[in-house]
């Protein structure tokens, strides 16, 4: 059974996401130790890349920052090392193809599974294109994450019987970012979603409320949340991971309370 399922085997999940190396790997690293000591389920870590297609301009700002201060692939693996010396939470990569090719596929999801990553979700991979990058992941014991976003429609059964891991639905059109309101039908999606795998299904985009996150987890497996706590992160600075790992608490205590 895949490791990332241990997100999930207690009920509804929360999946924070954090850009690696805003505004430094340091607090990326107490930030991380923050959020699970609050809670989290899964920790999706974005390694950043100069033009992040699927984010709005909260992380994009942060992927700008975070490369301006000289941020490097291997140091991102190093800080996974650390981590892995004293947890076992499931953890994956988020970051682009671009990032994967320039340093071989083979040779960067070999890398990420020796230190500990148990998945990758590469968004800007179209479900069609995804075959080459999944079966290096297959004999790594990784997952590549699905992504169903409203837009997938009829290929939504098609890709939740295949999902591996959880499976990554998108709450709305356009990219990352916090919003006020969720208007998207997404009991009909999950609906089609479990008729077709029992591989858990999370929803992200927009969120960044408690009563959010309990409504989206209502609805699914659990909650996914970045653009509120990179937020934090631009706020606070090397100060954020105390301030992240309330907010996390919160966040979890309300996914909790459904």
């Amino acid at each position: 059974m895949s490791k990332i399922a241990n997100a999930f085997k207690d009920g509804k999940a929360f999946i924070p996401f954090i850009t690696c190396g805003d505004p430094d790997l340091e607090t990326t690293e107490a930030s991380v130790r923050a959020m699970i000591d609050a809670g989290a389920d899964l920790i999706e870590l974005g390694i950043p890349f100069s033009d992040p297609t699927a984010e709005g301009e909260v992380i994009q700002a942060a992927n700008m920052r975070a490369l301006s201060a000289g941020l490097k692939v291997d140091d991102v693996f190093g800080m996974v090392k650390r981590l892995r010396k004293d947890t076992d939470i499931p953890m994956v990569f988020m970051t682009y193809a671009n990032v994967v090719f320039s340093r071989d596929p083979e040779v960067f999801i070999k890398k990420c599974a020796d230190v500990g990553i148990d998945g990758l979700v590469l968004p800007d991979v179209p479900y069609e294109e995804k075959d080459d990058f999944e079966a290096i992941c297959n004999k790594n014991d990784m997952d590549l994450i699905s992504f169903v976003a409203p837009t997938s429609e009829k290929r939504i059964a098609t890709i939740a019987k295949e999902a591996k891991g959880f499976l990554y639905i998108v709450s709305s059109l356009g990219v990352t970012g916090t919003r006020t309101e969720i208007q998207t039908d997404l009991d009909s999606i999950v609906k089609l979603v479990r008729e077709n795998t029992d591989t858990p299904c999370a929803i992200g985009f927009g969120i960044s409320t408690p009563e959010q996150a309990a409504k989206m987890a209502g609805v699914s497996d659990g909650a996914i949340v970045g653009s509120a706590i990179i937020k934090l992160l631009a706020q606070y600075g090397k100060d954020a991971p105390a301030e992240i790992g309330r907010y996390v608490k919160s966040m979890k205590e309300a996914i909790l309370s459904i």
